[in-house]
């Protein structure tokens, strides 16, 4: 077990396992480790003997790198982490070595060593012991900062970033595994070999295994924190949990597809192209009215969108970073769907947009393109003044906007059309009280701007229109004006 020792830390081989440890109810310590970090060994140390002290309290390892579905469960980028479980659920994290935090966060979750006592970084002394403390002291002096130079893997120097480059490009598809593709030496590394070759895709491969600057490095440069990971024209698609579902959803031959990667043999996937995993939609017809519907209405929920893999600051993709790391460079606001969340939206956008794969960029309702048009559009300056072009401003987000449009008159009103020609009955007869009642106000013809209709909808909560405002607070609809109306207040209340 390596550095745990007196039995009372146990290594845990798998993701079930763990779960019924954590099932139990008990409170649960959970260290991620990795047998090349010098830091996890000594907090190892320290984590061992915590374990005799807390006996009622649960302390389990995970080797980060092998138990890649426990690590990716609990965005572990760096060893040591530590996660402290209470009646089943995660209550606390800790990154790096710093043993007192440790010993403080364990006792919160476990009980301190003695009844009534604090749990003062003391405690510490008494679980782990003088030499443990000078270890860690030790090491920590060595590397800076007891946080510092312990984050896995240590900042990639220009050397190293430089060989990675190298590496990732060095072929179109190339994937970082242990082993070699003929003799994969862990499971997950072997899957991704096996989605590959039936993709027929020709692939570089390197063993992480035989190189621990590389293994240490990549993770940095990629932020990924385990192996296998798969890269496309240098972009990173993720690990063998990304790679199979965008293999069964059939993407992965999508995104090869469009990034120019020769199928080895293209007569046999001919064969197999109809039914290639797109849920059995083949054509606009395989959209209800419903979901073309609710996609038009994502496409237009706000000026720039981006459907993505991931959140804008958690990407599950290299290219759906790269997308958002442009956004950011060009200071543009923008919304984003996380497509992972949603099966339904991703295949149907694939056919509503006649584009394959993901990311896909809108800009006011109009498809610009994935990854690699962003990034040409971006050297070429056309980025930016289609931006331009668009009345898209870099700094105002649509909320600002849809503050400003209310705030434009002190009675407002969101309808469809124009007072003197409205273009539904609602509209209408809001404006016809309106003027009955000789109130003055503005007005904003919705069916103009598809952006701001769906804004709207979500910034005042309400989902119809007509909507009346008064200054800048949302009165209601259709009903309710005719009721203020009919009450006799709606003078009154617009005029307070």
């Amino acid at each position: 077990m390596g550095g745990g020792g007196g039995g009372a830390v146990k290594e845990v081989k798998s993701k079930v396992e763990f779960d019924q440890t954590i099932g139990e109810g008990s409170p649960v310590i959970l260290h991620f480790w990795a047998s090349w970090c010098e830091a996890s060994k000594h907090m190892d140390q320290v984590f061992s003997h915590l374990s005799t002290d807390f006996p009622l309290a649960h302390f389990v390892r995970v080797e980060a790198e092998e138990q890649p579905e426990i690590s990716e469960a609990y965005s572990v980028s760096a060893v040591p982490y530590f996660v402290f479980f209470k009646d089943g659920k995660a209550v606390d994290t800790l990154e790096g070595a710093d043993p007192s935090s440790l010993a403080n966060k364990v006792a919160k979750v476990a009980g301190s060593i003695s009844p009534g006592e604090p749990a003062a970084p003391a405690s510490l002394g008494m679980a782990a012991g003088p030499t443990i403390l000078e270890t860690v002291q030790e090491f920590a002096k060595e590397n800076g900062s007891s946080r510092e130079g312990n984050l896995s893997p240590s900042a990639v120097g220009d050397r190293l970033k430089n060989r990675l480059e190298q590496l990732v490009n060095s072929h179109a598809v190339m994937l970082f595994m242990k082993g070699s593709p003929e003799s994969p030496e862990c499971g997950f590394s072997q899957k991704v070999v096996d989605i590959l070759k039936k993709e027929k895709v020709k692939f570089g491969s390197f063993d992480i295994l035989t190189d621990n600057e590389v293994r240490a490095g990549l993770k940095k440069f990629s932020n990924w924190p385990t192996f296998p990971q798969l890269y496309c024209k240098g972009e990173l698609l993720g690990g063998s949990d990304i790679a199979i579902a965008m293999h069964e959803s059939g993407e992965l031959r999508d995104v090869f597809k469009d990034h120019g990667i020769e199928i080895s043999d293209p007569s046999e996937m001919k064969a197999t192209e109809p039914d290639g995993g797109h849920g059995g939609i083949t054509g606009p017809s395989g959209l209800t009215a419903a979901l073309t519907s609710r996609l038009h209405g994502l496409i237009n929920s706000s000026e720039v969108l981006l459907f993505m893999k991931g959140k804008p600051d958690e990407p599950r993709c290299g290219f759906s970073r790269k997308v958002v790391d442009i956004l950011r460079q060009e200071k543009v606001k923008f919304g984003s769907f996380d497509i992972l969340s949603d099966d339904e939206v991703r295949q149907g956008l694939k056919v509503y947009s006649n584009w394959s794969s993901y990311p896909q960029l809108y800009i006011k309702g109009e498809l610009i393109g994935g990854s690699d048009i962003v990034l040409e559009m971006q050297k070429s300056g056309e980025l930016k003044k289609v931006l331009s072009e668009k009345g898209i401003s870099s700094g105002e987000t649509l909320e600002d906007r849809l503050k400003q449009l209310v705030n434009s008159s002190p009675v407002m009103l969101f309808m469809k059309g124009k007072p003197d020609d409205p273009r539904c009955g609602f509209s209408s007869k809001v404006v016809n009280a309106l003027k009955e009642e000789g109130v003055d106000f503005g007005s904003f013809d919705i069916l103009t701007d598809e952006v701001v209709r769906q804004g709207l909808k979500t910034f005042s909560n309400w989902p119809t229109f007509p909507q009346l405002y008064y200054k800048g607070e949302l009165i209601g609809g259709c009903d309710i004006v005719m009721e203020l109306r009919n009450n006799g207040d709606l003078k009154a209340t617009l005029s307070e």
